[in-house]
């Protein structure tokens, strides 16, 4: 495994993961960023790769509305979606992770159809550059985020893999060392984000490791899985900012380091 962390497409990002003592970093550009500024930054992306030891492990691009209120491929969001491809294969990331939002025009299994269908694109799309294609366990624009879902769609698909944040199984109220052992092995990324929950409600999204998830389980898991790709740390809460975020960010790094193999 590589230990990477969410960043941003500057230099000073490439220099900020490097300073963290880490080697890979993920990308996330999302639903509102236009594509054609992120392909004309592809020369800079791998100038910094190289001049900074950074890989670029992962790109997603979450909460598109991939999908028509009819139920047919919203082509422009398709097009997006190509594009950041053709971006992570130019910067040498193996994995693009998206979603696919439901549909209340179809019922479910016309939704799961509708879906396979989309992804089936991508895939094939995706052929020869390099890239394979993950959907993300989050709930915003996607309704491929659990256990039903992936019966439905990853069993007949067995390119199409799974980006695990065990949060979002927690907040839903999951059982996320079940998902574990049951999609791990389908698992083509990895984030590494706590959540805490006060009173029976969501209250926070702290560092990992100050928070109740099992960690060590799931590091456990992993392993039994054969899963060697990027764990990738997630800052999330708005009380973990400024001196104190960094405090967090380094804190997890310190945390997880020892359960990395390598």
């Amino acid at each position: 495994m590589r230990l990477g962390i969410i960043g941003d497409w500057s230099e000073e990002g490439f220099r900020y993961v490097q300073g963290k003592g880490l080697d890979c970093v993920e990308f996330c550009y999302n639903h509102d960023q236009p594509t054609d500024k992120l392909l004309a930054l592809v020369p800079s992306l791998n100038e910094w790769q190289e001049k900074y030891g950074v890989k670029i492990l992962s790109m997603g691009r979450w909460g598109s509305k991939r999908i028509n209120d009819d139920g047919t491929i919203n082509e422009p969001v398709l097009k997006e979606d190509y594009d950041v491809i053709d971006a992570a294969s130019a910067v040498g990331c193996p994995v693009f992770n998206c979603g696919c939002n439901y549909t209340e025009s179809k019922n479910y299994k016309e939704n799961c159809d509708i879906a396979a269908g989309y992804f089936a694109k991508l895939i094939e799309y995706a052929k020869g550059k390099n890239v394979k294609i993950a959907t993300y366990n989050c709930d915003w624009g996607n309704f491929v985020y659990n256990d039903k879902a992936w019966s439905a769609i990853h069993s007949n698909m067995p390119e199409l893999g799974i980006k695990y944040d065990v949060s979002h199984c927690i907040n839903r109220h999951g059982d996320y060392l079940k998902e574990i052992r049951d999609w791990g092995d389908r698992f083509y990324h990895f984030h590494l984000k706590g959540t805490l929950y006060v009173d029976g409600e969501h209250y926070d999204d702290p560092p990992a490791g100050l928070d109740p998830t099992d960690w060590r389980s799931v590091m456990a898991l992993l392993y039994i899985k054969g899963y060697d790709k990027m764990v990738s740390i997630e800052p999330h809460s708005h009380n973990w900012q400024g001196e104190k975020g960094e405090w967090g960010v380094d804190f997890t790094i310190n945390f997880i380091r020892p359960f990395i193999k390598g």
